[in-house]
């Protein structure tokens, strides 16, 4: 074994690669697509527009998004077996479903089989539109409902709270959705979108790479923050319990739900976009308790925030799901729902200028040794 090899484990701090997809300087707590702060496109786009930025590199003409708005409105179909493999998966977890039925429209679309820049795009459209289906299909059947019919004349947001509750959102609620699916659209390298890479630089279809995403983004470490903030929320209950909840935290040295950042040092940038959204949903909502609960461990924290220790995105998404009356199991899907354009323009960067990615591990297993006979062991 080589002692002087250099190990990072995690690969923190190391770059495998160049992307010009999104820019995070975690020192400052920035982060923008393609050149656009985070902060413009969260007030001033919408998510259709934020997908076509991400996957065509800059922001669409009127004609432009009118043109993609109506390919993803026309995507929204699922194939008849995509259905009754979600009946028959009805009681897995939303996540397992996902994953099962997107790794199935791969055997059931032919078009999915093609590789190339142009087949990427044109598949991954489609499986923007699909996903939300899934999810809003799988919650319907599993709770003896038929499945909402997709309604061309709403935007990817509002239609998505349509399918999953039968009823049309505000015009508040369907803009909060759609700014949550814009903050959660890129990030970068983070474990889901590297391990779709991985995948895709074996040289095999889109799907393929999604599924590795939607796998690896099921794992807590990962996607789970939003859901882990509503269990701490419930067990706060007040906002006077803030300050002792996070004081017996810190005392025994465990985490705070909702703070601290792989990459950031200050504030996630994201999270300013949520916090007014949830205090506005939540008076709407008759619920405006959740709120202050959060504001309340925010108060708590300050003093570790010099630690590094700051609001991240996740902080805020899981009162606005809880405010939808959403169940908790669904948190990670809807994050799969946003991240949907990043893993998709990630894969296109991959396949484009494409390399096996296959990164050493040091041995430090037994010397050599003789082998040894079954009859002597």
């Amino acid at each position: 074994m080589n002692e002087n090899v250099k190990i990072n484990r995690g690969l923190k701090g190391i770059y495998f690669e160049r992307c010009g997809v999104s820019d995070i300087d975690g020192a400052k707590g920035e982060l923008s697509y393609r050149g656009y702060s985070i902060h413009d496109l969260a007030t001033s786009s919408t998510f259709e527009e934020v997908c076509y930025l991400l996957i065509h590199g800059e922001l669409p003409s009127q004609d432009a998004l009118t043109a993609f708005d109506a390919k993803l409105k026309a995507a929204r179909v699922l194939p008849d077996p995509i259905v009754g493999i979600i009946r028959a998966c009805k009681d897995g977890h939303p996540m397992d479903v996902l994953r099962t039925a997107v790794s199935a429209l791969a055997a059931l679309e032919p078009d999915s089989q093609t590789c190339g820049e142009d087949a990427f795009v044109e598949n991954g459209i489609r499986l923007i539109s699909q996903v939300p289906m899934i999810i809003a299909t799988h919650e319907a059947v599993r709770n003896g409902r038929d499945p909402v019919p997709a309604d061309p004349t709403l935007s990817h947001a509002a239609n998505w709270l349509w399918m999953l509750k039968g009823e049309r959102p505000t015009e508040d609620a369907a803009r909060l959705a759609d700014v949550d699916f814009i903050l959660h659209a890129e990030h970068g390298a983070n474990a889901s979108s590297f391990a779709a890479r991985v995948t895709i630089g074996t040289e095999t279809n889109l799907h393929g790479g999604i599924v590795t995403a939607l796998s690896t983004l099921a794992g807590p470490a990962h996607g789970g923050a939003a859901e882990d903030v509503m269990k701490m929320v419930h067990e706060i209950g007040r906002p006077e319990n803030a300050a002792a909840y996070v004081k017996a935290k810190r005392g025994a040295r465990e985490a705070v739900t909702g703070f601290g950042h792989r990459v950031y040092r200050k504030e996630d940038p994201r999270a300013r976009h949520m916090r007014e959204g949830v205090r506005k949903l939540g008076e709407e909502m008759g619920a405006p308790e959740w709120y202050e609960i959060l504001q309340a461990v925010v108060e708590a924290m300050k003093p570790y925030s010099r630690h590094g220790l700051n609001v991240n995105v996740d902080f805020y998404s899981g009162v606005i799901y809880q405010l939808h009356g959403i169940p908790m199991d669904l948190y990670v899907p809807i994050f799969a729902i946003g991240r949907m354009p990043g893993w998709i323009i990630q894969c296109v960067e991959q396949q484009r200028q494409n390399i096996l990615i296959r990164p050493l591990t040091l041995y430090n297993g037994p010397e050599p040794r003789p082998y040894r006979p079954m009859k002597d062991r």
